[in-house]
């Protein structure tokens, strides 16, 4: 399937891998990009650019195919040192960057310099077109199902995405609610040209972490997802567990009043205890609505390849069967 989100990026598939703390390191980056899509590399999991960069040669050891780095700009307690971040992956020879959080603006010449392409992460239309403006190449459009951080509008993909098809230029993906063949169809009949799958890939052998959390997504219906900080404006989707349940209930005490520091306990390095030490009570965790259509723990190829051949079949007998003779 070649769309124009592969053309771009030289991937066999529209498929993208998206940035996950604790999850997008070198073993899941290189499967997914060996299964023909595009892997991604978290880039501010490795604690220091140097780390980064060995992480970026441990992913060119597994695969020779193209792979991304992922670059979130958040708010933080101490600013990472991103033209650092940026040189290592230049370095590294890597070509595809996915941004998110805060607008890639100010680094944009950097990345330009050095021929990579800049797919940035946007919840709403006008922060897409912004993104388009400065110069990416591509958006990941990521729709209010999402795990992580929805933004503040609360529009689904549904509205998200033929809205974004309106308006934007630059080809862009799907980000958001995205599992399986049925869910890269619906995406790029509104307009997508592919999708970024974030949830779903943490539910694979490959993914890096304790099968408590991979057993957690399995077992965790559409329902089991919570919205927290959304008086901070810094809305994050998780999975509930007793963590979550806590910061909900000081949310709820504090109101308006409501300040980060309230609930740093329950949301501050919270990914290593429950990534790697598969503490599921720790606190919140990224987690899409998504999980409640993932019921299996493939190989990322199995999953890419079902992915593809259920995308085909939909197409070729399922929708064309639907025209009138």
């Amino acid at each position: 399937m070649q769309t124009r989100i592969t053309q771009l990026f030289g991937i066999q598939h529209p498929i993208i891998q998206g940035g996950m703390h604790f999850v997008g390191k070198a073993e899941l980056a290189a499967a997914v990009s060996n299964a023909g899509g595009l892997g991604i590399i978290t880039a501010l999991t490795q604690k220091t650019p140097e780390l980064l960069a060995k992480e970026i040669a441990r992913a060119r050891e597994m695969t020779d195919k193209p792979i991304g780095v992922n670059l979130t700009f958040l708010p933080t307690f101490a600013k990472p040192p991103y033209p650092e971040y940026i040189a290592a992956i230049i370095d590294g020879g890597v070509k595809a960057v996915e941004t998110a959080g805060r607008s890639p603006e100010e680094h944009m010449a950097q990345l330009k310099a050095a021929g990579i392409k800049v797919i940035h992460k946007c919840t709403s239309v006008r922060h897409a077109l912004k993104a388009e403006r400065i110069g990416c190449d591509a958006v990941s459009v990521d729709g209010f199902e999402c795990g992580g951080h929805p933004g503040e509008d609360d529009v689904p993909n549904f509205i998200l995405l033929p809205r974004a098809a309106e308006e934007l230029k630059v080809p862009f993906v799907a980000s958001g609610g995205m599992a399986d063949g049925r869910s890269l169809v619906a995406a790029m009949a509104l307009g997508a040209e592919g999708m970024n799958m974030g949830t779903r890939f943490i539910a694979t052998k490959e993914a890096p972490v304790h099968d408590n959390v991979k057993n957690a997504i399995v077992a965790a219906s559409e329902l089991d997802t919570r919205l927290i900080m959304r008086s901070l404006r810094n809305t994050e989707r998780v999975i509930n567990n007793s963590g979550v349940e806590e910061i909900l209930a000081i949310e709820r005490a504090k109101g308006d009043a409501l300040k980060i520091e309230d609930i740093i306990d329950q949301v501050a390095g919270i990914y290593p205890r429950v990534m790697e030490q598969g503490d599921m009570e720790a606190g919140a965790w990224s987690c899409g609505m998504v999980a409640g259509l993932v019921r299996d723990v493939p190989t990322v190829k199995e999953l890419i390849d079902r992915i593809m051949a259920e995308a085909e079949a939909i197409i070729t007998k399922r929708l064309a069967g639907a025209l009138a003779k």
